[in-house]
Order: C-alpha cells, then sequence, then structure tokens
C-alpha cells in the first residue's frame, strides 16, 4: 500500500514528496550526500509557515512553507 501525505493550509496544498525533497536539497546544499540520510524527520507547523527538519538526529534546520 502506498500512503500520499498532503498538509492543506491557507489555500496552499503542500505534499509529502515536495516536503521531502526540499528536506533533502537543505542536506546536500550543507556538503552531505543524500544516500547518508538514515533519518528523516519533518515537523509541519502551518500556523508559522514552516517546516523543521532533522536528519540522522544531528543536522537541524528548517524551511517556510
Amino acid at each position: 500500500m502506498k500512503a500520499n501525505v498532503y498538509v492543506e493550509y491557507a489555500d496552499r496544498q503542500f505534499s509529502e514528496t515536495d516536503l521531502v525533497k526540499r528536506a533533502k536539497a537543505l542536506w546536500t546544499k550543507s556538503g552531505h550526500k543524500v544516500s547518508e540520510i538514515t533519518s528523516l524527520q519533518l515537523y509541519v507547523k502551518p500556523e508559522e509557515q514552516t517546516v523543521y527538519v532533522v536528519i540522522n538526529e544531528t543536522f537541524t534546520e528548517s524551511f517556510s512553507l
């Protein structure tokens, strides 16, 4: 079974796929390889219009929705 997750807020829609892609871009921009990711958590806070990213339990970053 394949599940799709979407966040809808203020007439906008964000797919899980797009949010993960943006998180991976932050990771690679900091000099890492995608293949080095062992865990990825995304904390979506629509009221702050921000996604908080934790990769491999040590790398933390955020991006705007």
